[in-house]
């Protein structure tokens, strides 16, 4: 399933550094609950992956030595040593170890390019780690936890629900 368009268009308006601000603040809660998160990337934690969802007009970088992610609107050619490239929901699928990377590739649904190895390192490193957003966000939204929680969850649920990609 693709980001829903009329959700998707105000994001090419709406001030980067507030799209930033809400981005970092999930990454911080997520390295907060895993904070060996990028451990296991080795020689490769230097390195800048980028993921572009096809389905937004953005762009995530992420910086596992800085421990820091930031957003930039597409089209932006900036530097990366990794690249993947497919619908975000597919992307976050990915980050929880919810499909088959492989899979996805080879029936490209999604694309990968620049330092292979980097990224199998970073796919490495996150199939150790048992991410769950909906679990992993709600916990950090306080008293309003459960409601994050079951919202995120009926997302990724009905977002899931169509691919045909190979789950694990």
């Amino acid at each position: 399933m693709e980001f829903p368009r009329p959700l998707a268009a105000p994001l090419a308006v709406v001030p980067i550094p507030l799209i930033e601000a809400a981005v970092k603040l999930m990454f911080k809660s997520l390295l907060k609950r895993h904070p060996a998160l990028f451990d296991r990337l080795g020689e490769h934690k230097s390195k800048r992956y980028v993921f572009r969802p096809v389905d937004l007009p953005l762009v995530f970088v992420v910086e596992p030595s800085h421990a820091a992610v930031s957003v930039m609107r597409k089209p932006s050619d900036c530097a990366a040593d990794a690249v993947v490239e497919g619908p975000l929901f597919l992307l976050l699928a990915l980050l929880e170890g919810r499909c088959d990377a492989d899979a996805l590739f080879f029936s490209r649904a999604l694309t990968v390019g620049g330092d292979i190895e980097a990224m199998l390192a970073l796919r490495n490193a996150l199939d150790g780690c048992e991410i769950d957003l909906p679990r992993d966000l709600g916990a950090s939204a306080g008293p309003l936890a459960p409601l994050v929680g079951r919202t995120a969850a009926a997302i990724r649920r009905r977002a899931l629900a169509g691919e045909k990609a190979t789950w694990n």
